[in-house]
Parts: C-alpha cells; structure tokens; sequence
C-alpha cells in the first residue's frame, strides 16, 4: 500500500507533481461536471450555443441598431459574437470555478488531493462551452462570407491568454468564497455588470479618452481586442 506523508512546508515543492499525479481524478471530475450540466435538460448543449446567440441578438440590436455603434465595416453581429466568444467563457468559468471549492467541500474534508484540481476542472467545463460556440462563429462568418485575416495565427495565444486570466481570477474568488459567503450573490452581479463595462457590443474605439485608463483596468479589455484583431483584422484594432 502506498503511503503518503504530507511535511510542513513541503507541499509547495510538490504541488505541481501532484497535479500530475492526480491527472485521473481531473479527467474524472471534468467529466462529472459536463453530464450535470447536461443532465436532464431539454436541448442538451445546445443551450452552448442558444446562449450566447440571444445575448448577440440583444447586442446587435441595442448598440448597433439604437445606439448606431461604428462596426469597422464589418457585419455588426459578426463584430458582437467575437467579443461575446471570450467574455462567455470568462463569465461562466469564474462563477463555476469561484462556487467550486464551496460545492465538493465534503469531498475536500475526506481524502487529500490538490485543491487546484477541482478549480481547474470547473474552468475546463467552461472551455467545451468555449468550443462549442467557436463552431457557431465559423458558421456565422460562413454566413456573411467573411473571410479571417492572416492575424487569426495568433488566435491559440489569445486562447491562452483568457484561460489564464480566467483560471487566475476563478481561484482568486474561490478563494474568497470559502472564506465570505456572501459572495455567491456578489458574482453574478459582477458577471452582469461586466459584461456593459467590456466591449462586449461595442468597440473599444468609441470610449471616450478621459475615461480609457480606468477602462483599461478591466482584464477582459485586451483579451476581447485581441479576439477581434486576429478575427477581424485591423480595422477592428481598439483605438
């Protein structure tokens, strides 16, 4: 039987070789979370798609139709759903992931395992969302007979780039949920209010100047801009 011995001061020198060690229970755990998402509903994952495809539509029709927002000569929804692929996958791995330590407390109390596992599981969940509704942006440019710029190379880096500002603020809030409660109610308002302060719906253009040092401190801004630039071209380029 194999025994393991747990020294004090010791597990960060061994964090990451667990995390290796424990690959199984993380394969296992993503796979939970995808058949309880899907369990029992009735378009199934679909829903990846539905999703994001309203919120585009209502997007579309507030900034672009109403609110008459430059699109840099490029089909308004077109220019909505590239910003909307990377915002949906922040929003919904930092809720899931930032509630994942809270939900499988009773596994955390029973046996020892790496704690990052359960969050980085939550934000890999996410990421087949992610996917899903990348399927549905070539459709789209399919559709309105776009074709992507040599910039879209750089896409993978971008894709890196949202999972580590996802993954890092998911285990910041994690981190704050087990410890305040209260901030369950906190994320979804963060989530919602998010989404009208990140250029979402619109460019990153039309921000006035005085207030683009303040807007630059959203983490999601450079991300959504770069999605554009490697999708989109130049002429989608945030200033």
């Amino acid at each position: 039987m194999n025994q393991l011995v747990i020294d004090a001061g010791g597990t960060e020198r061994q964090y990451w070789r667990d995390l290796w060690r424990y690959r199984e229970l993380f394969y296992f755990l993503a796979w939970r979370d995808l058949l309880v998402r899907y369990k029992q509903t009735f378009v199934g994952v679909t829903w990846s798609l539905i999703r994001p495809l309203l919120t585009m539509i209502v997007l579309t029709v507030v900034f672009g139709k109403l609110g008459k927002m430059p699109s840099g000569g490029v089909p308004y929804p077109l220019l909505v759903f590239c910003g909307m692929l990377p915002w949906q996958f922040f929003s919904t791995a930092m809720a899931e992931s930032g509630n994942s330590l809270v939900a499988n407390s009773n596994l955390i109390s029973k046996v020892y395992f790496p704690r990052l596992v359960i969050t980085v599981s939550s934000v890999m969940t996410s990421f087949v969302d992610f996917l899903i509704s990348a399927l549905f942006l070539v459709v789209l440019m399919i559709w309105y007979r776009y074709v992507p710029p040599a910039s879209v190379l750089f896409l993978p880096f971008f894709v890196l780039l949202v999972f580590g500002v996802t993954l890092g603020v998911g285990l910041w809030i994690a981190a704050l949920m087990v410890e305040y409660r209260d901030f369950r109610f906190i994320v979804p308002f963060m989530v919602q209010f998010g989404l009208y302060i990140s250029p979402v719906g619109f460019q990153s253009s039309v921000v006035p100047e005085r207030f683009r040092l303040l807007y630059a401190l959203n983490p999601m801004v450079g991300v959504i801009d770069g999605f554009r630039w490697c999708l989109l071209g130049t002429q989608n380029s945030p200033y």
